[in-house]
């Protein structure tokens, strides 16, 4: 390896021994079909070693986006180069809009779709629920269409590079819309326990922000769509009298607007602006997605591990996800809450919380997020992944070779 390639966050050292570049989908499907081992490599957002290979990294950067907008089937087309930050430019300008961003746009989309990344929002899905086809490379350089409807799409859809090298998706998209970002802080730890319900569905996406301890959840950030009221006040919780990150210390500047000012969907669902570096830029991350019902045991737990976990803990985000029938989706077949860890950048002294903390929250029905740190592998993981034995089933047929294997995938799904 001379290439020196790290993720984003600079904390994963890539071991490929090439980094390729093609700059079309036929030179994709060149690639795909003469390399031994290929992995598709997107923003390098990714905390683990799930994108790497021990043969070909193909970086799909060099992709013409080719964002096309279709307004009669309510469709957009994009390369697999395209990151959500270059898609919502494109689609504000014809009118239109997705249904949902994560707290960042600077991540690949076809990165978060194979990893079920999402944003927040009782009524809404991972940003993997909006993809209605996506081309796929398979192991012997052909190019398959997959369409919502087709028997292996739910299986496809999420997958984890497994099965191919994505090169363009197809998403669902809506009308254009504005967007209100309240923040409120001061929300009691004893209100979360029992207004939960009513705290996640009080805006169109509702992120809550702590370290668990004192007594109180520090931020709740509210989005609010147009034409939904406005939440000034939430069970004894209030507006916050500035811009604020939800990092001690971190640049106000870096954030999307707040105050309950509207503005367009793309520059209000996102936590961060896309010109700045989202967080500090130097961490680690993990979340685990539980079931709806056990939302409020899995918040006691964090809190008697709140000193466990604070000498690495930056910040803990509270989400929710609806449910759909994606395969290998956090939100298979079920509501859920995510807990989503931003750790510092000291992999020895973070996995070694893991442990105590997956010990915790795996009896709960977690599943941990595909992409980021976690321990749980084989057992543990087909128990709260009830469609994994058929997504094995599903890359044993398409890929009888293991082309797009790599040790993250045998510690997922089983070593061939």
């Amino acid at each position: 390896m001379t290439h020196g390639l790290t993720n984003w966050a600079g904390s994963y050292h890539y071991a490929a021994t090439r980094v390729l570049g093609p700059a079309s989908v036929e030179e994709v499907q060149d690639v795909v079909a003469a390399g031994r081992r290929v992995r598709a490599l997107g923003t390098r957002h990714s905390f683990t070693g799930i994108a790497d290979t021990d043969g070909d990294l193909v970086a799909l950067d060099r992709l013409p986006l080719d964002i096309r907008v279709d307004p009669d089937e309510q469709a957009v087309g994009l390369a697999a180069s395209a990151r959500y930050g270059d898609l919502v430019d494109a689609l504000d300008g014809s009118g239109w809009a997705l249904a949902n961003l994560a707290s960042l746009p600077h991540i690949s989309v076809a990165g978060a779709v194979a990893t079920g990344t999402h944003g927040s929002g009782d009524r809404n899905r991972s940003l993997a629920a909006a993809v209605r086809a996506i081309d796929l490379v398979t192991a012997d350089g052909s190019l398959r269409t997959v369409r919502r409807g087709d028997p292996d799409f739910d299986g496809v859809v999420v997958g984890l590079g497994a099965l191919g090298v994505v090169v363009r998706l197809v998403l669902d998209v809506e009308p254009a819309y504005d967007v209100r970002q309240t923040v409120l802080t001061g929300l009691a730890w004893a209100a979360l326990a029992e207004h939960f319900d009513e705290i996640s569905g009080s805006a169109y996406s509702v992120s809550l922000f702590t370290h668990w301890t004192g007594t109180a959840i520090e931020q709740v950030w509210l989005k609010s769509r147009s034409g939904e009221p406005q939440v000034d006040e939430l069970f004894g919780a209030t507006p916050a009298t500035e811009t604020l990150h939800m990092l001690p210390g971190g640049p106000p500047e870096a954030v999307t607007r707040q105050g309950g000012v509207p503005g367009p969907w793309h520059a209000r669902l996102p936590h961060f602006r896309m010109e700045f570096t989202p967080s500090r830029g130097e961490e680690l991350q993990s979340e685990y997605l539980l079931p709806r019902a056990h939302a409020v045991p899995a918040f006691e737990q964090m809190r008697r591990l709140a000193e466990v976990m604070a000498p690495v803990l930056q910040v803990c985000e509270i989400r929710t996800v609806a449910a759909e029938p994606l395969w290998l989706s956090g939100s298979f077949d079920r509501d859920v809450v995510g807990l989503h860890f931003t750790w510092d950048r000291r992999p020895e002294e973070v996995y070694a919380v893991l442990p105590e903390l997956e010990a915790a929250l795996m009896p709960l029905g977690a599943r941990p997020h595909w992409g980021k740190c976690f321990l749980a592998s084989g057992d543990e993981l087909a128990a709260v992944h009830p469609r994994l034995g058929d997504f094995r089933a599903l890359r044993d047929r398409l890929d009888p070779g293991d082309k797009f294997g790599n040790d993250t995938l045998d510690r997922i799904l089983g070593r061939r």
